[in-house]
Order: structure tokens, then sequence, then C-alpha cells
């Protein structure tokens, strides 16, 4: 009997969630719990951007490293490394925007500038930057090192928003919610790649988290709701672990020959 090679696929699972609502939850707490927390330790403890940098690369290193040498997928390790891309994302944008004087457009479009080419790197590399192919560790390293672009820019992106540009807080979360619900729209009614469009919501969703946090915790003069940096990120963490304990996901699904 003549088997169809062509035909045969073997399932092999990702080390990343399916992308569905719940994942898009939790990352927007996750985005917002990174500049809540990044901001705790880099101006309520006083640390400064720096040392605040500093802390929390070593964390996001040894968090991508348990994520690579994990041979499957676990979610509370896989949004434990997200959480660490996006805290050293906050303080390394706020180092580079504030206190090397880039400024908020300048940090930011270096940073789209990086984030570019990480995308086409991997995709010259390796064919694709479908997070369905996420399952070895050279696919998790771009994964990664694409995403702390993204985070990155994000805090940029939003604190350009929500100051240089005088939308404030509120607005800027205006703003890039609305950018979200067209890429969901484009989801569901056009033929748009839904790689692209991934990457777009991923992108998004990390200057919402920025402004939003921001509103939660910065002065009332400023445009913010003045609360606790501390009490924020513990209620975003509260949130994502109980997301994490109660609702299933399962690993993105790949197929190869």
């Amino acid at each position: 009997m003549k088997i169809d090679r062509n035909c045969m696929k073997e399932q092999a699972l990702s080390k990343v969630p399916e992308v569905a609502l719940i994942f898009w939850i939790i990352k927007v707490a996750a985005t917002t719990l990174g500049e809540t927390g990044g901001d705790a330790v880099s101006m309520s403890m006083n640390l400064g951007y720096l040392v605040g940098t500093a802390i929390f690369a070593i964390i996001f290193i040894f968090a991508v490293a348990a994520q690579i040498k994990a041979k499957q997928f676990h979610p509370f390790l896989y949004w434990t490394t997200i959480i660490a891309t996006t805290t050293v994302g906050t303080t390394l944008a706020d180092f580079a925007d504030r206190s090397l004087g880039i400024g908020y457009a300048g940090g930011a479009t270096l940073l789209f500038v990086l984030l570019m080419a990480s995308l086409a790197i991997w995709y010259w590399s390796l064919g694709s930057v479908s997070i369905d192919t996420v399952s070895s560790p050279r696919v998790e390293m771009f994964y990664w090192v694409t995403i702390m672009f993204s985070q990155t820019l994000g805090t940029a992106l939003g604190d350009w928003t929500a100051d240089t540009a005088g939308l404030g807080y509120g607005g800027g979360a205006i703003v890039f919610s609305a950018l979200l619900g067209l890429i969901v729209v484009a989801h569901y009614w056009t033929k748009i790649s839904r790689t692209l469009l991934f990457w777009a919501a991923f992108i998004l969703t990390r200057p919402l988290g920025a402004v939003v946090g921001d509103l939660l915790d910065k002065p009332i003069s400023a445009g913010g709701l003045a609360l606790s940096r501390y009490s924020a990120s513990a209620v975003l963490l509260v949130i994502i672990i109980v997301c994490v304990l109660i609702f299933e996901q399962r690993p993105a699904k790949q197929y190869a020959l």
C-alpha cells in the first residue's frame, strides 16, 4: 500500500499558547503589570531606570533560558517570561527615552526599526514568523527577542501618544483599543494574513497596557488615578494567576511533514 507523504503530517505541539480570547486578556493584563511593576522598581523604590533594567534583564534571561529548556508548553512559565519581557521593556524604554535623552519619538522609531529587523531576519532564516512554529530553540530565540523589542517599543509608543501627542492616558487607551478593534474586524472580515494580524495585535497590546498602567498609577495632576504601584501590580498579578488557573490554555499546533 502506497502512502502519500504529502498528505501525511505529524502533529507537533508549539511551546506557546494557542491564540484565543483568554490569551489576549492575559496579555493586556501582563503588559499593564509590566508598566506598573517596572515603575514600582525604578521610581517607587528609587532604583532608577538603569538599575531597574539590569534587574529585569537578569530575570528575563533566566526566564527565557527556562522556557527554551522546557520540553513542552507550561502556561505559568510562558506568562512569567512574557511579564519579564514587558517589565524589562518598560525600564529599558524609559532609560533610553529619558535618561539618554533620545525622546519618545526617537526611541519609538529606533525600536520599530529593531523590531522590523528582528522579524525580517527571522523570516529570512526560517521562512515563517508564525507562532505555530515555535517549538525549537532557534525559533524560540527569534520569538523572544522579537517580543522583547515589541514590548520595549510599546512603552515608548504609549508614552509618546499620551505625553508628546497630548492625548493623555485615557485618550491613548481609546486610540489603541480602537486600533485593536480594527484588527479584530480585519481578522473576521478580510483575508489579510493571520500572522501579520497577530503581530500587529501583539505589538499594540503593549502601548495599550502602558497607557492603562500609567492611568492607574500616575498622579491625578498628571491625568492618572494616583493608585499605588505596588497595589496595582499585585492586583494585576492576581488576575493573571486566576486566569491561568481557571481557563485552560492549549499549546498552539504545528504540522510538519
